[in-house]
């Protein structure tokens, strides 16, 4: 296990937009953007600089009043994620976050193993144990031990590539001799940890490769980096384990004075590069060294321009300072 992120620097990349229409995230151009728009956006990143472009992930949503807000679109995520793989070239690819906790973890590391293999070594595993219930039960999989079952199925995804065949026997799974290829092209499949708790935290300390926020804030790292570097001990690794440690950003509009005519959401809104590269700065402080960057645009060109505007602007104020 090992960060992607090199001692003392930082990187910074995206969920994709279009990809899910979820309420609280959208802008309204979302609704009736293309494929070739997401490509677009995904190309932008890709020659920007961009570590990584994610997909996020949920299989099918209920018609119930938890749902409410997050709508029936959720592109699939590998196979979103391997049709982008065609058309970038350097910018990492993750699931940001995969349920793997309603999966098998033979079919995870295959579809894992696949993907890093046709894009060269760019796929990273960022995992979940899932939050919607009714999906869960749609799933015929117990939601109150879906903690445990992600435990175990990093550990079983893990192992699946350990030697040609392999076998596993957990408190959920359990099989012999059974070998998955093709095999990643990394040495070894990096696994990032999303949530906003302290399971998370020790989840990430214990058996990960870094931490996908859920909207923490900079005051509770601390308290969450030591988390992460107890458990790390307490599973027999280093407390000083280098870690892929993630800071979601507030939202961005780069382009001059945002608009107010109701076309992008203001709420929680940070204008300007300075303000944005002083709240990165902040969170590199406290131990943050992967930036999950949050953009508000009127449409596919607006946004892939702020891309190349945090690049332009923001990046050279961080690095500086």
């Amino acid at each position: 296990m090992a960060a992607l992120t090199p001692p003392g620097d930082w990187t910074y990349g995206i969920q994709l937009p279009i990809q899910t229409l979820t309420r609280t995230l959208v802008d309204p151009w979302e609704d009736d953007a293309t494929v070739a728009d997401l490509v677009t956006i995904a190309r932008t990143a890709d020659t920007n600089g961009y570590g990584f472009v994610g997909v996020c992930d949920h299989i099918a949503i209920p018609d119930n009043d938890y749902a409410a807000n997050m709508t029936t679109t959720w592109y699939d995520t590998v196979a979103t994620l391997s049709y982008l793989a065609a058309h970038t070239e350097t910018t990492r690819l993750l699931s940001v976050v995969l349920i793997a906790a309603y999966r098998h973890p033979l079919a995870t590391a295959k579809a894992f193993g696949t993907l890093d293999h046709l894009s060269n070594g760019r796929a990273i595993l960022g995992v979940g144990a899932g939050h919607v219930k009714a999906e869960f039960d749609a799933l015929g999989v117990d939601f109150g031990t879906r903690g445990k079952r992600l435990d175990e199925t990093i550990d079983a995804v893990r192992g699946a590539f350990a030697d040609t065949y392999v076998g596993h026997d957990g408190d959920f799974f359990s099989y012999t001799d059974m070998g998955v290829a093709p095999r990643p092209a990394q040495a070894e499949l990096p696994i990032w940890v999303g949530g906003a708790g302290t399971a998370a935290w020790r989840r990430t300390g214990a058996r990960a490769d870094g931490y996908i926020p859920m909207g923490l804030p900079k005051e509770q790292y601390p308290e969450a980096i030591e988390c992460m570097r107890e458990a790390a001990v307490a599973a027999g690794r280093s407390h000083d384990v280098a870690l892929d440690v993630g800071y979601m950003t507030p939202w961005g509009y780069l382009l001059g004075d945002p608009p107010d005519d109701g076309s992008i959401g203001m709420h929680w809104l940070q204008g300007g590069a300075e303000g944005l590269a002083e709240d990165i700065r902040a969170a590199r402080a406290v131990g943050c060294n992967v930036m999950h960057l949050k953009f508000r645009a009127r449409d596919a060109a607006e946004y892939a321009d702020s891309l190349v505007a945090f690049r332009e602007q923001v990046v050279p104020l961080v690095d500086e300072g």
